[in-house]
């Protein structure tokens, strides 16, 4: 069952695990006036959003959370527990993953490497390698636009 990211009663954005709405008190995934996947407005008996494409429901009305496909934009956590485990210290990771700000900070403590005989260096290639560990767990499974990694 994918993650409700939207009310589909009020179009309001839900954190991950919400169980009902903190803006209308609807429960998670209850009402049809909103894509639970983009928050954009859809016609009450659409059965895939016209904006995203994800289903979202049958005739009935009740919501059927099921892919027909796979994300083709999702990233892949193999890849990115990879990276991190093996270049963590330049933050190829997290550039893969979007996350720009902690990959450039990655990168300026292993060329500062050159100036602290190698101290910031070796933090940032723990840091990396934790990181990656992290990923491959899936304690990280989201890139930085908070999609889910694919397997």
């Amino acid at each position: 069952m994918p993650i409700m990211k939207y009310c589909r009663h009020c179009g309001a954005s839900l954190s991950p695990g919400d169980a009902f709405c903190r803006t209308c008190g609807a429960p998670a995934g209850r009402g049809n006036h909103y894509c639970w996947n983009c928050g954009k407005p859809t016609d009450e008996n659409a059965v895939v959003c016209v904006h995203c494409g994800v289903q979202l429901g049958g005739f009935s009305g009740q919501p059927q959370y099921t892919y027909t496909q796979a994300d083709p934009d999702s990233k892949s956590k193999i890849a990115a527990g990879l990276f991190g485990i093996f270049l963590g210290g330049l933050g190829i990771h997290n550039f893969y993953l979007g996350y720009t700000g902690k990959a450039v900070a990655q990168l300026i403590l292993m060329l500062l490497g050159f100036a602290t005989f190698g101290i910031t260096s070796i933090i940032a290639g723990v840091w990396g390698f934790v990181e990656g560990i992290l990923i491959l767990t899936g304690s990280i499974g989201t890139d930085a636009s908070g999609k889910p990694l694919k397997d």
